[in-house]
């Protein structure tokens, strides 16, 4: 296709091939969208039954991975020759609680998990206990030194149960407020996640950590908070370095309004105090936390499912493309009610992606560098898989080119645009833009930075190690679909976040696939580049990672 092609002579093109494979004329070849329909057919029916990790669905996705990866023709890249690379996991389950309340000046407040109160535990025991455990709200949680910012001003959580809120500090700000552009406005930093917050009350010795819920600043509903049912993952750690939290969860908005009111206090104003540099934490008069909960913990092995084509010239340098393969599997939902999360387009679309760019890398010649695919698990467990592939690495990090990602693409067809995640990182995405120009389409930033895209995502391990990435990530914002605009993309968007790690995240026989596979295709063609050839993608300056990869600059031949 000429690079310059006008977008709407490609209109008939794109609708002659809909159903049929891709072709040089095609903005998406040389991905098939049929094919990628058919993938995730397959890994979203109720066979796989949600591809839950260390259960009969994974052994199912695993052995079907490892023979799409022979059919392609690739290599093995696992552990000792193999397909695969073994994932220890940390597996714990909330059970039904003994008592479970707060106590506010002597009077119980009852807390109904699911309801009021969702809690997990990342710790190996069988029994969670905390005795009238004081509350103390400490804001955003966040300590931030380089930005002039302390929420804790030096309080001691140890034995105490952390409140936050959730996002960042200036996420909620005012023009004017001392707070605004402190941090990163409506573009979410690390600081704005959960995992930080966890992270932070942990290493203040908190006993517990409960994040208020608002929708808005979380960037997803109750539903999606409590989808996991009191199930949890992690890697499985040595040592008490970077102990987690005992127990940490999530209050339900309505239900912290009601906690804190009857402690006398107004969230609502408090919210806004929280934004105040000076804000110093307040302990909830007369409250007190009391669980006792049973906790089922088992050590289980989960497993990467990673293919290669050895490179012909660079065999030691790495280009990686990556999704993950696992969903959330069989489950309750609120009513008690047994489903299956299918995660047909979380992620059985990025899945479907990766086979496809594998395939076209097998059918031309073999790239100068080594090009993998891997197949990552428990991602939606905390970016378990790629973690753990980042902390024990079957190719040197500090010789991987580029790393991209695919989580979730979209399903309604052909768009004008193509979403660039964390804007502003990394050479990749210029040359991003570049492919995307060449297909007719531009390029933007994420239309939703609050959600903080680029912290959710198998890249972040990469990233944290200094190799340059790139994510696609569909739910970046409402695309602008040939077929309606923005309003139809935005509709689409609207529809799938309803369905975002619910049972109904199923496959459909009438998605329009190609859009899909546009932004396939603009993954394969800057990854390509990258494989044939000798240079090194770089962060731009001012990007927090820049310094990890200079440290790292003596073991590449950068020119």
């Amino acid at each position: 296709m000429p690079p310059h092609r006008p977008r709407a002579a490609l209109v008939s093109a794109m609708l002659l091939a809909a159903a049929s494979p891709a072709h040089a004329a095609s903005p998406w070849a040389p991905i098939d969208p049929g094919r990628m329909s058919a993938t995730i057919r397959t890994l979203a029916s109720d066979a796989f039954a949600g591809r839950a990790p260390a259960t009969a669905g994974e052994a199912k996705t695993v052995d079907w991975l490892i023979a799409q990866y022979r059919d392609i023709g690739l290599e093995p890249g696992g552990e000792n020759g193999g397909w695969t690379q073994s994932v220890p996991l940390l597996r714990t389950r909330i059970g039904t609680p003994a008592r479970l309340d707060a106590t506010i000046n002597g009077a119980p407040m009852a807390l109904e998990l699911k309801k009021d109160i969702y809690l997990t535990t990342l710790s190996p025991v069988t029994r969670i206990r905390v005795d009238a455990a004081p509350m103390v709200f400490v804001g955003y949680g966040v300590n931030a030194p380089e930005r002039h910012w302390d929420d804790y001003k030096g309080v001691d959580l140890k034995g105490k149960v952390a409140v936050f809120l959730i996002n960042d500090p200036d996420f909620d700000a005012r023009p004017g407020e001392a707070v605004a552009g402190r941090f990163g406005g409506r573009t979410m930093t690390y600081y704005g996640r959960w995992t930080y917050k966890y992270e932070e009350a942990a290493r203040r010795g908190a006993i517990a950590a409960l994040i208020v819920h608002d929708t808005p600043g979380a960037s997803y509903p109750w539903t999606t908070v409590i989808a996991p049912g009191g199930e949890a993952f992690d890697i499985v750690r040595q040592g008490d370095a970077n102990k987690p939290v005992p127990l940490q969860g999530w209050l339900e908005g309505d239900a912290a309004h009601r906690l804190f009111a009857r402690a006398g206090l107004d969230l609502a104003a408090l919210r806004v105090k929280a934004r105040d540099p000076d804000f110093h934490p307040v302990t909830l008069p007369g409250t007190t936390l009391t669980a006792d909960l049973p906790v089922e913990t088992a050590t289980l092995q989960s497993r990467n499912v990673i293919g290669k084509l050895t490179g012909a010239r660079h065999p030691d340098e790495t280009v990686m493309y990556g999704a993950h393969w696992d969903a959330f599997g069989v489950g309750t939902d609120a009513q008690g009610r047994q489903v299956i999360r299918h995660g047909a387009v979380d992620d059985g679309s990025g899945i479907a992606a990766i086979l496809e760019i594998a395939r076209a890398f097998k059918a031309g010649h073999r790239p100068d560098r080594t090009v993998l695919f891997a197949a990552w698990t428990a991602e939606e467990r905390g970016l378990l898989g790629s973690t753990w592939y980042a902390a024990h690495p079957l190719a040197p990090l500090a010789r991987t080119a580029a790393n991209f990602t695919i989580d979730v693409l979209q399903t309604a067809g052909p768009a004008h645009n193509a979403f660039i995640i964390g804007a502003g990182q990394d050479t990749l995405q210029d040359d991003l833009t570049e492919a995307a120009r060449a297909q007719g389409r531009v390029t933007q930033p994420e239309a939703r930075p609050e959600r903080g895209a680029f912290y959710r995502a198998d890249h972040l391990p990469f990233a944290h190690a200094g190799v340059p990435v790139v994510a696609i990530m569909g739910m970046a914002g409402p695309y602008d679909l040939l077929s309606g605009g923005i309003p139809a993309g935005a509709a689409w968007l609207k529809a799938y976040a309803a369905c975002y790690h619910q049972p109904c995240d199923t496959w459909d026989l009438h998605w329009d696939l190609r859009g899909a596979a546009e932004d396939a295709a603009l993954v394969y063609q800057v990854g390509r580049t990258v494989a044939f050839s000798h240079t090194w993608p770089q962060w731009k300056p001012g990007s927090e990672f820049a310094g990890i990869r200079a440290a790292s600059a003596a073991e590449r031949s950068d020119p």
